[in-house]
């Protein structure tokens, strides 16, 4: 053969190589084409098989996670492995990155960094083999603040947590994962969560929890919604026609499925065409009765089995929304270092400075001497329990059974060690420790040392609600003591929500007499801590982020995203609604009499001052507003768009960021609180710089900045009359440092 005749057969061979490839399975089809497509070809078994969970004993693979669907191999379809997950993967699946506390990646108002945190989970889930995700608690965290799982939430604004919650689910389902938004709705208690019979108005409910619910889901386009314990209005949320059918799929236009939290279903063909898609975690040794009576009830035709298909469809819509019929089985390799470096950045932007007088930030070069006191600071950082505990990557530093019996999982302390981090950035100083069980022991040590820095921990978890907002054990009394002891006392607040804090400057008036002092307090209380942070549960590197913050590595930069109390007295409940006893089965009220009157706008609408206001944040550097601008770009009635511009100057010597925010007033007349969040910037500014800053509000947005709702009427309705304008730095008075009239055009 020639040189010639064989270079043409080598050639010839290459032409299937260099050939098209055939379009993959369902090119060219919207994800709705193609579950259509594969709903055609399934039987009614198959597609009954997608509505249910089957019991882990049944799973043929190595996951233990919170639920399972056996996949359709000749189909193409995968097999669904549930996996809870607010901070990161859990149910004990694995080792993963501890994230910091969600209510922790709303306090640091960044949405790119947001999308990063969701980023973790989503990309561990897919190493994990998980892929549909359970996290997406998007309840208000201030409606009840003694909340169990606050530190899942996302904060007491619709907006703000509305749209970090999108921000998460938008990153878990990048990575082909099935997000999800819960617990829809009005699932804001842990006393008695399963037999809470909420009592709200539809006015109350439309502009707080669903508010929140409607801009999450909108935002982020996510695939499945769980739907809640608890009954609103006398009818269970699992079987709530008017939740799930009428304004969840039919107002929002929700696209995915419905699932049911865990024995949440009440019913098969009732809840089916309430709205209800997938019942889990189902199989009959759980109680689960999907199977058997729905395939029955399309047989006799009580459940039409048009229904039928819209539940089978939304779930397969969903699996191929997110890729899962496209990637296949394959799990990425896990990007630890990446995964620990945002965790740590959502710590140091999230944790808030709430009092300076001056001491921090800390010098490493002149300090001689520290002391490090409580809260297992020499071994940890404190996690949150429940479904959302994550084991930590290297296991835990700690583990203590839990204080509760409905808790489980037990205490678990990330291997952060705030000590070895303290002494990692201050070489030059000696570093004691002291676990603070001795009062007057830590106190002498606290005397001795320039400074003291205490960690406080107050554990929260699924299952248990706070029985207040105080500080459990001695803790209060310790760090009085200590205080009284040392005037340079740092206090680091590691806890899941709003804690009362008796130590803190802004408390003194309240505590003056002796009365108040905590019991077990070993010195007469003196004055308030020189500083306080609040770092949450900082995650699986808090102690790092932490000792940055107090050394000035990182200038903080963290605002509130909830309310701090001065006293329980305050809250719109003062004792919490329970049960007539605990074991009853029988529904009890939950009476929300405040409505939309959540956090702060219930402290502005009654003139209560409290001890921190809802984005209320220090800094290492100061910043300054003005030249406060309005314009209309667009003056269409439905689509009109408001540009609200201001100059925003860092006028201290350090660079730093400033949350910038904007509130809204509508007419008095409407019965509104005196503001709402209508939207933020945060902004980084050097050392002088100085930056035009412009936040737009839109009214066609899904929180619907310019409208309220109508019981009347049905609907969102812009009011006519004059609205007001704030920007400033907290929803506090003081923290409103503009403020500018304005009609709608076209009124």
């Amino acid at each position: 053969m020639s040189a010639r005749l064989a270079a043409s057969f080598l050639w010839l061979a290459a032409l299937p190589l260099l050939a098209p490839s055939p379009p993959p399975p369902g090119a060219g089809l919207t994800p709705d084409e193609r579950a259509e497509a594969l709903l055609e070809r399934m039987t009614l078994e198959e597609k009954i098989q997608l509505l249910h969970g089957a019991l882990k004993e049944y799973n043929p693979g190595p996951l233990g996670t919170a639920g399972y669907i056996p996949g359709i191999p000749r189909l193409g379809i995968p097999d669904l492995h549930f996996a809870d997950g607010s901070l990161g993967v859990g149910n004990q699946v694995g080792q993963a990155t501890v994230l910091p506390s969600c209510i922790a990646s709303a306090a640091t108002w960044n949405l790119e960094l947001a999308y990063d945190y969701g980023w973790v989970i989503g990309h561990q889930s897919r190493a994990f083999g998980v892929n549909v995700n359970l996290g997406g608690n998007v309840n208000l965290a201030s409606r009840e603040p003694r909340c169990g799982r606050t530190f899942e939430l996302k904060g007491e604004d619709p907006l703000l947590a509305g749209r970090i919650t999108a921000a998460h689910v938008r990153a878990i389902q990048d990575q082909g994962v099935i997000g999800c938004v819960k617990h829809f709705a009005l699932n804001d208690q842990e006393t008695g969560r399963t037999t809470a019979d909420v009592r709200i108005s539809e006015r109350g409910a439309r502009q707080s929890d669903l508010l929140a619910f409607e801009i999450a889901i909108r935002d982020s386009g996510v695939q499945s919604v769980m739907c809640a314990y608890n009954l609103v209005n006398g009818i269970w949320s699992c079987e709530h026609p008017w939740l799930l059918n009428t304004v969840l799929k039919g107002e929002w236009g929700f696209r995915g499925f419905v699932m049911s939290d865990w024995y949440a279903a009440h019913s098969s063909v009732k809840a089916a065409l309430a709205g209800l898609d997938q019942e889990q975690p189902g199989g009959y040794m759980f109680g689960g009765q999907w199977d058997r009576s729905l395939r029955d009830a399309v047989r006799d035709g009580s459940l039409p089995e048009a229904r039928l298909n819209d539940m089978a469809r939304r779930v397969l819509r969903a699996m191929i929304a997110v890729g899962l019929l496209d990637r296949g089985s394959e799990r990425p390799p896990l990007d630890l270092a990446r995964s620990e470096a945002i965790a740590q950045r959502v710590a140091e932007e999230g944790t808030v400075l709430l009092v300076n007088q001056g001491l921090l930030p800390l010098d490493a070069r002149s300090l001689r001497s520290i002391a490090v006191i409580g809260a297992n600071a020499d071994k940890g950082v404190i996690t949150g329990g429940g479904s959302a505990q994550v084991i930590p990557t290297g296991g835990p530093a700690l583990w203590t059974p839990a204080p509760c019996p409905p808790c489980w999982g037990g205490v678990v302390w990330a291997p952060s060690s705030p000590l070895r981090a303290i002494r990692a950035l201050a070489p030059q100083a000696d570093v004691q420790f002291h676990s603070g069980a001795d009062i007057r022991a830590a106190a002498a040590l606290a005397r001795r040392c320039e400074v003291a820095i205490v960690f406080a921990a107050e554990w929260q978890s699924e299952g248990m609600d706070l029985a207040s907002l105080s500080l459990s054990g001695n803790q209060d009394a310790l760090i009085h003591a200590v205080i009284d002891a040392n005037p340079r006392t740092v206090v680091v607040l590691q806890s899941g929500g709003a804690q009362l804090m008796p130590w803190s400057a802004g408390a003194e008036p309240m505590l003056a007499s002796r009365r108040s002092r905590p019991a077990g307090l070993v010195m007469p209380w003196v004055h308030g801590a020189a500083a306080v942070l609040a770092a949450w549960y900082p995650g699986q590197r808090g102690a790092e982020a932490i000792a940055n913050i107090l050394f000035g590595v990182v200038n903080p930069s963290g605002r509130l995203p909830l309310t701090i109390p001065m006293r329980i007295e305050d809250l719109p409940r003062a004792v919490i609604d329970a049960p007539p006893r605990p074991d009853s089965p029988d529904p009890f009220p939950v009476r929300y009499d405040e409505g939309f009157l959540v956090g702060y706008k219930w402290f502005d609408a009654r003139g209560i001052e409290p001890l921190f206001p809802f984005g209320f944040g220090l800094s290492y550097t100061t910043f300054e507003f003005s030249n406060l601008g309005l314009e209309w770009l667009d003056a269409r009635p439905g689509q009109r768009r408001l540009a609200v511009s201001f100059d925003l100057w860092n006028t201290g010597q350090r660079a730093g960021a400033e949350v910038a925010q904007v509130y809204l007033g509508l007419p008095p007349e409407t019965g509104e609180p005196p503001r709402r969040l209508a939207g933020w910037a945060k902004v980084p500014l050097e050392r002088g710089q100085r930056q035009r800053v412009r936040v737009e509000i839109r009214e066609d947005d899904a929180s619907h900045p310019f409208s309220c709702w109508s019981e009347a009427r049905r609907q969102w309705v812009t009011p006519d009359g004059p609205f007001r304008i704030w920007v400033g730095n907290s929803a506090g008075r003081s923290g409103l440092k503009l403020s500018a009239a304005f009609r709608m055009p076209g009124e």
